[in-house]
Parts: C-alpha cells; sequence; structure tokens
C-alpha cells in the first residue's frame, strides 16, 4: 500500500465537517477523542482525516503543529488497517481525531496508540457491519 498522506485525504469541506460532528460517532481511546462517520464521500480515497490538538490545551502553535505531525505521520505508516476493509466493502469513511492529553508523548507511544485506535475502529466498522 502507498504510504503517503496527500490533500484528497485531508478533511477540509465545512459542509462534510458539520456532518460528522452532528452524525457521528464519538469514541474516547486515550490520549485520543474520535468522531468518525460512514458515508459515501466524493474522494478515492476510502478515509478522509480531521487532526485537531486543542489551544486550550496547548497555547504554543509550535507544540499543536509537532503534535498534528506526530498523528499525521504515524497514521500514515498505519492506515493501511483502516484501508483494507473498508477498500474491501466499498464504503468510505470520514474520521476526526481530537488529541487530549496535557503533554506531548513520544513518536513510540504516539505510533502504539495509533495502532489500537485504527484496530478499534476497525473492529467496531466489522461489527456494524454484520
Amino acid at each position: 500500500m502507498n504510504q503517503t498522506f496527500c490533500k484528497d485525504e485531508r478533511l477540509c469541506k465545512k459542509n462534510l465537517i458539520k456532518k460528522l460532528f452532528d452524525e457521528g460517532e464519538k469514541h474516547f481511546y486515550y490520549p485520543f477523542r474520535v468522531i468518525s462517520l460512514k458515508c459515501p464521500v466524493p474522494c478515492k480515497y476510502p478515509v478522509q482525516l480531521l487532526i485537531s490538538v486543542p489551544y486550550s490545551l496547548f497555547k504554543k502553535a509550535s507544540d499543536r503543529n509537532r503534535i498534528k505531525r506526530l498523528i499525521r505521520e504515524t497514521y500514515r505508516k498505519n492506515k493501511e488497517i483502516l484501508y483494507e476493509p473498508l477498500e474491501k466493502n466499498h464504503e468510505q469513511m470520514l474520521l476526526c481525531i481530537t488529541y487530549t492529553a496535557k503533554e506531548i508523548v513520544s513518536y513510540e507511544i504516539m505510533t502504539g496508540k495509533i495502532i489500537v485506535l485504527l484496530q478499534r475502529l476497525k473492529e467496531r466498522n466489522a461489527e456494524v457491519g454484520r
């Protein structure tokens, strides 16, 4: 699988973001709050992702940007966990990951947490699909 994270994979459209926050399922996997919604999206990728780090937790933009880069990188490396079952079933998903911890975690810890998050989303989607 291609390990890129291009512009089409980012959730940018305001109407889709509003739909995600209004209708999406909310889950909490520490240190992330996740909102997911299965819906057809005018995109060739199975998942469109929005990453958020609140200003109230990290006042410095450099800290927020570092956390977003870490999340983006770990997602990019491990997205096939979620992509394979969605592509197989010809489904698409909107996804928002919000970082909620009060400290910046290391890359290794972030990778482990993102992998667990993606596996749980995969399992939850498999249950809903039945």
